[in-house]
């Protein structure tokens, strides 16, 4: 008899944690609870007979096993979303699925947005903005909009546009550390830092041509939203990321700290599934966002 394939859920299961290299991962993506993946991933292992992955106290990692199967499994997961999307529909419209760094998206993506729906009404919209690396087509998304540094030679990548760096303050931070010619000077302020982000303080400081000028200290916050925050609430100085800072600036929430705007080494980049030709709304969007980017640069 041909061996009983696995049940389908026992495989997601696996595929997100491989993924992921960590059952609390993937448990946060299929919200569900850290203990669920691992019992499931330990019911499949037993309905196998082989053991898929290694747990140590240094964390989790594929057996070579598990690393042959999973290969496997994320093509037959592609196969099945690449066939489910072939299906002929009622309507010849269907969603628009998209992940999005979560402060570009809600500081940039956001407030354009009524602009395509008007222009494509009647089209469903879904918004991602979990950090999580996200896998086409088996995540299900069409566009994902993500910082990288490196450009990828691909057709399926295009280049949105680039941060600038200039430091920010809130106004009253600004009149209470100023000189008596209004000037602020840095050495004597409250850095505030984003740690998940790969370029801050230093990148600015040596783009500005700044050597004596300690970069360390201060506050430190996880994301570029609640760096913002804690700058408009007063508490120091942050990196301002043109353009997920031009909103704070243009009412006065925030003000600039420093003279000099620096280029960062990174770009946002609009990155779309090789699936989406047949569906003139993915199409769509993909170009109203790509000319949403042009206008931005031209502002």
């Amino acid at each position: 008899m041909p061996p009983r394939l696995p049940p389908l859920s026992a495989l997601r299961l696996f595929e997100a944690a491989g993924r992921h290299q960590s059952f609390k991962r993937a448990a946060a993506e299929l919200h569900l609870t850290p203990s669920a993946v691992s019992h499931g991933i330990v019911g499949l292992e037993q309905t196998l007979g082989v053991a898929l992955f290694t747990r140590s106290p240094h964390g989790l990692a594929l057996t070579p096993e598990g690393v042959d199967y999973l290969a496997y499994v994320t093509e037959a997961f592609s196969l099945l979303l690449t066939g489910t999307r072939r299906l002929p529909t009622p309507d010849a419209s269907r969603a628009i699925a998209i992940t999005c760094a979560p402060t570009l998206a809600s500081r940039w993506l956001l407030p354009r947005l009524d602009m395509f729906i008007r222009r494509m009404p009647g089209v469903d919209i879904t918004v991602d903005t979990s950090r999580r690396q996200v896998g086409f087509p088996i995540d299900g998304f069409d566009f994902a909009i993500r910082l990288s540094r490196a450009p990828v030679a691909s057709d399926t990548w295009h280049r949105l546009f680039g941060e600038r760096f200039v430091p920010v303050c809130s106004p009253a931070y600004q009149t209470m550390h100023a000189d008596g010619d209004g000037n602020l000077d840095l050495r004597g302020t409250t850095r505030i830092h984003v740690s998940s982000a790969s370029e801050d303080w230093q990148v600015w400081a040596e783009g500005a041509g700044i050597d004596d000028f300690d970069t360390r200290g201060g506050l430190s916050f996880d994301s570029i939203q609640m760096a913002f925050e804690a700058a408009i609430a007063g508490l120091g100085v942050v990196i301002g990321r043109r353009p997920l800072v031009d909103e704070y600036l243009a009412r006065g929430a925030l003000v600039r700290a420093h003279d000099v705007t620096t280029q960062s080494q990174g770009a946002y980049w609009l990155i779309s599934a090789r699936d989406i030709e047949p569906h003139p709304e993915c199409v769509a969007f993909r170009d109203w966002v790509i000319e949403q980017a042009g206008t931005h640069q031209g502002e």
